[in-house]
């Protein structure tokens, strides 16, 4: 695994703030306008004025969104409503949610990780990413010159060798583990506590002994690093990096060798991946019959109800299939739902549609919408970028053409065809990853999202 560094983060000092419910945040690229404006309102100090800072009348290149987080940082650290840890610190990091009646723990740490470019190391992407985020957060990088969000990575763990490995280092029986050294290390502690908009609660424990923090590093090994969530900020942090470099500002020291991380074993009960549906626009309008027509021996078809409200019902008996060749089509005209299986001509033509791609990537279930079903078989490549929803009622909103979900619909916004697709798997991300490949945009939905202002990691 690449290396990894404890940190003097940035923390919000209770005693100015109150509840840190208060000036908490989902990842920016989560919060529409409405939510934006509600997190202002919530509290003059919410993380939001950081990562998400909003457009003002007369901006211009001086004075702009970026400059004025700059200077919302540098007064919160000045007034003490930031404070730095005293020593470098290693942040145990839990996430406790309910997803589908059940509830979870999701457990991490966060610290430093030693920034590698994607092919050159150990850490390895899985999705795409665009120009226009990461030119956006590179501006901000450089206002703040801080790590104001978390990455997410996972590793992959065997507790077998993770035993075999501390005891040879250190000559004696240990912690399986890296979460379990630090789930023992925090025992007896009470954590920070913070509550989202959803109802997760966050807890948050720092851990400054570097006894533990160097066993951590010795448990983790040379394992490979996946990024999960944060793509963007992560080549953003690359970037930033070779900036200074180029002005001769980076020593080997320097802060911004490594980006914040939140390291999360591919074994941990709670990490669970959610789907995220498509709904398109700049296809062909289509009733289920030319739908069928249009997918011809690629696929076997069945019409299985009309009606938007029959989404939930249709994704319950998708997801219990639990096939990434098995997906479920609305075309809107008709009002229908069509619940379509991959055959083996389909495979064929998916191989000739995909040669540069690996197996493994080619039986993902959003390569075979993307790129077999809506480019090829529907002839709609280029079309505009679809609506990414993860809940079925906004699933059904966009159908319907109602405003909100996710995305931040406008009303009366209209699509043509939706599909309800399977997620890839934490499986499916180690193996494409590892073929040096990437998935089409928003392939994963890792449920709940990393807050923002936790921990802010400070790069001077």
């Amino acid at each position: 695994m690449p290396d990894i560094r404890a940190i003097r983060g940035l923390r919000y000092d209770p005693g100015h703030v109150g509840s840190l419910s208060n000036v908490i945040a989902p990842p920016y690229d989560v919060i529409d306008a409405t939510q934006q404006s509600a997190l202002y309102d919530k509290h003059p100090a919410n993380v939001v004025r950081l990562i998400l800072n909003r457009d003002e009348p007369g901006d211009s290149k001086g004075s702009n969104r970026y400059t004025r987080a700059a200077r919302f940082l540098t007064d919160w650290r000045r007034e003490g409503i930031l404070r730095q840890e005293s020593d470098p610190a290693v942040y145990v990091y839990h996430q406790i949610f309910t997803e589908a009646g059940e509830t979870y723990t999701r457990r991490g740490f966060l610290c430093g990780c030693v920034l590698e470019r994607f092919g050159e190391g150990k850490i390895y992407p899985h999705e795409l990413t665009m120009s226009g985020p990461k030119a956006d957060r590179l501006l901000l990088t450089r206002g703040c010159r801080a790590n104001l969000s978390p990455i997410f990575g996972l590793y992959p763990e065997s507790n077998t060798g993770f035993l075999a490995r501390d005891q040879k280092v250190h000559g004696l029986e240990a912690p399986v583990t890296p979460q379990q050294l630090l789930e023992n290390a925090i025992a007896g502690q009470p954590p920070m506590e913070a509550a989202d908009h959803l109802g997760v609660i966050h807890r948050l424990w720092v851990v400054r002994e570097q006894a533990v923090v160097s066993r951590l590093e010795a448990l983790l090994g040379p394992k490979p690093l996946f990024i999960a969530d944060g793509h963007h900020r992560y080549e953003t942090a690359c970037n930033y990096r070779d900036e200074l470099a180029k002005e001769g500002k980076l020593t080997p020291s320097h802060p911004a060798n490594a980006v914040l991380m939140m390291f999360i074993s591919m074994n941990d009960p709670g990490l669970i991946v959610l789907p995220t549906h498509r709904l398109f626009r700049g296809v062909p309008e289509m009733t289920d019959k030319e739908l069928a027509a249009r997918l011809g021996e690629c696929f076997t078809t069945k019409v299985v109800g009309e009606g938007s409200d029959l989404a939930e019902n249709i994704w319950e008996q998708i997801a219990a299939e639990n096939e990434q060749g098995t997906m479920a089509f609305y075309t809107v005209p008709d009002q229908r739902w069509t619940v379509a299986r991959i055959t083996d001509t389909g495979r064929r033509r998916m191989a000739q549609a995909a040669p540069e791609q690996s197996e493994d990537w080619r039986n993902l279930g959003v390569s075979i919408l993307h790129t077999l079903i809506i480019d090829t078989l529907l002839e709609s490549k280029g079309h505009p970028k679809p609506g990414y929803v993860r809940l079925i009622d906004d699933f059904v909103g966009g159908l319907e053409g109602r405003a909100g979900g996710e995305g931040g619909r406008e009303e009366g916004e209209t699509f043509q065809f939706g599909a309800l697709v399977m997620p890839a798997t934490v499986d499916d991300i180690r193996r494409v990853s590892e073929h040096g490949e990437r998935m089409p945009a928003k392939s994963t939905y890792f449920y709940p999202k990393l807050l923002s202002g936790l921990v802010i990691n400070p790069l001077e």
